[in-house]
């Protein structure tokens, strides 16, 4: 196959390069180059989508995959390629939705976000979200096959994100560790490496559709629990209730001051989604304990990857806040 991935330098991209070159495919990633190299054994044509020369990629493509967010670079990316192209991925994101509250909807049940299709300032998940959902109409309209893919939390090697990050690397240092709201909350990540693999396939196969792609559902409780098992440690969670982690200002999901993984009522959704359609076509992912392993090595590698969660100070004050008036 020859295969065109637009970016192939950062994280999923860089993964789906990688699982397709050691396939044996033919892979060139078009990419300024600015985050990182390309996976040995793909080619690497340097690509601004800001001001993009396509002169480069000529002749015909098997399958391209696009992971943009921005309408105007997929609108470039397919006025150059679309007639070229015999299959079309658009990566896209769980952030299109407009109900995060509901548990187990799907692409079949949950309503979209009203499109974006000008470039603006995506400074809200919902700017967010829409903008992808005005990408992936373009897509859906002029790809000769199209496959929308809709990832939920994808983790792993390599996160630039931070947020399940912190778990492993906080849960290997071991003592006392201040775990949100409850065991019973929904929660529900995707391995990077399992994802791209997944969407190889689906280029191979010219997939098309639209899916939810993320592992299946888990809670907190069971998640954090694996992941201490496969790290070490000897960590001991607890469980402090939402009312006393928001006085104390405690945010949501990342950032500053946050417990990653954990949603607001009207988030839960978003860690609970029905994937069974995406698994119908043959997506598999791996134990939770084998990323967490993975991850934290990683982290130990790479001194300036991503961070974010509370601090040890901080954890550290609200446990203590938290004994005092249990006490």
């Amino acid at each position: 196959m020859r295969l065109l991935v637009l970016g192939g330098t950062r994280f999923l991209s860089h993964a789906i390069a990688a699982d397709a070159v050691d396939r044996g495919h033919q892979v060139t990633c078009a990419a300024r180059g600015a985050s990182g190299a390309v996976p040995p054994g793909a080619r690497h044509v340097v690509l601004d989508r800001a001001a993009p020369d396509w002169s480069a990629l000529d002749g015909e493509w098997d399958a391209v995959v696009d992971v943009a967010r921005t309408p105007s670079w997929v609108a470039d990316a397919l006025d150059a390629l679309a007639e070229r192209v015999a299959h079309w991925t658009f990566v896209s994101t769980i952030s299109v939705y407009a109900d995060h509250a509901t548990p187990g909807g799907s692409q079949d049940t949950l309503p979209l976000l009203g499109p974006i299709t000008d470039d603006v300032e995506q400074d809200t998940p919902e700017k967010y979200g829409a903008s992808k959902v005005g990408c992936e109409q373009d897509v859906q309209a002029r790809a000769r096959r199209a496959l929308v893919v809709r990832p939920g939390l994808i983790v792993g090697p390599g996160d630039p994100s931070g947020r399940f990050s912190y778990w492993p690397e906080r849960l290997a240092e071991g003592g006392v560790v201040l775990a949100p709201e409850s065991p019973d909350r929904p929660a529900q990540v995707i391995d990077v490496r399992d994802l791209a693999k997944w969407i190889v396939t689906c280029s191979e196969n010219r997939v098309t559709g639209v899916y939810d792609a993320t592992g299946h559902v888990s809670s907190l409780g069971v998640m954090l629990e694996e992941i201490a098992r496969s790290v070490g440690g000897g960590a001991e969670l607890v469980w402090v209730d939402a009312r006393f982690l928001q006085e104390h200002d405690v945010v949501h999901w990342a950032g500053p001051r946050s417990l990653p993984l954990w949603l607001p009522d009207e988030g839960i959704g978003i860690a609970s989604h029905d994937v069974s359609a995406a698994f119908a076509t043959g997506l598999t992912t791996r134990p939770i304990t084998a990323t967490a392993r993975d991850t934290l090595a990683w982290l130990r590698s790479e001194e300036e990857a991503a961070r974010t969660g509370l601090t040890r100070a901080e954890e550290k004050d609200l446990i203590e806040a938290w004994h005092t008036i249990r006490a």
